[in-house]
């Protein structure tokens, strides 16, 4: 016992005060892409060939990036002759339509905006729900849909001390009728299918479903093989999406935050 308290106190303090201070990256950790405006060379499909999962689309005014798609693995950005496309530094990167996902040359939303454009007055079919019941506590259940333990780890890190995911009232439990939203990771593979349904059916209402990870969200890498469902989002209403293969534990943190509306 005293040499455990010896320990914690030489590691001291370890819990980053996030979100007001935010967390120091490695430089070679790839955020929210960026691309420079303009129409690319119509002869040079370079990075449209480089893309393992048709993540990107050459459109007139310039490419067009599915960030739902996307495994930020930077072979199009390497394989683009002119540039146009890279990767900043921005964890950020959840939000709460499919629409926002698109990354095109136009310039990117502050952090603190995602979600306006959806809960704006000309579009109300499109606004978010409100979610301010579940901002004191929220209680999750993850399922892992065939995924490949990637996201279902940066999921599971959340309740270390350096990110302490229960001082702000969120949770996993183990029982879908304890729960208040579902954590879906991986590309439901056909055997996981009526599980996730059952799980989702068990929960109470209100209830808010969350898509961890390309694969959740579209499928990935699997979402043309037949013994998978493309993703969350073909079979549950998607609250939120957080891309990325895996995403930053940062990055699911925050998604979960934005969906407390802390």
């Amino acid at each position: 016992m005293f040499r455990i308290l010896k320990e914690r106190l030489h590691q001291k303090y370890r819990t980053l005060d996030y979100p007001r201070v935010q967390p120091q990256l490695s430089p070679r950790f790839l955020g929210r892409p960026s691309i420079v405006p303009g129409p690319c060379d119509t002869a040079c499909h370079a990075c449209l060939k480089a893309c393992p999962t048709g993540a990107l689309e050459l459109r007139a005014d310039g490419p067009v990036l599915d960030m739902g798609r996307c495994l930020f693995c930077g072979a199009c950005r390497d394989a683009c002759p002119q540039g146009k496309i890279s990767f900043t530094g921005e964890h950020r990167l959840a939000v709460r339509t499919r629409e926002e996902l698109l990354v095109t040359g136009a310039a990117a939303p502050a952090p603190e905006q995602r979600g306006a454009t959806a809960a704006s007055p000309d579009a109300p079919e499109k606004s978010p729900r409100d979610l301010r019941l579940f901002r004191r506590s929220l209680k999750l259940r993850q399922v892992s849909a065939a995924g490949c333990n990637a996201c279902e780890a940066d999921c599971n890190v959340l309740g270390t001390p350096v990110y302490d995911l229960g001082r702000f009232g969120i949770d996993f439990v183990a029982s879908p009728r304890h729960a208040d939203g579902l954590v879906v990771t991986g590309p439901v593979s056909e055997n996981m299918r009526q599980a996730l349904l059952d799980t989702y059916e068990a929960m109470p209402d209100p209830r808010v479903v969350v898509a961890v990870g390309a694969c959740a969200i579209s499928g990935g890498l699997f979402q043309d093989k037949h013994e998978c469902r493309g993703g969350a989002t073909t079979l549950l209403p998607v609250d939120i999406y957080v891309p990325g293969c895996p995403p930053n534990p940062w990055t699911i943190l925050d998604a979960l935050l934005m969906l407390t509306g802390k």
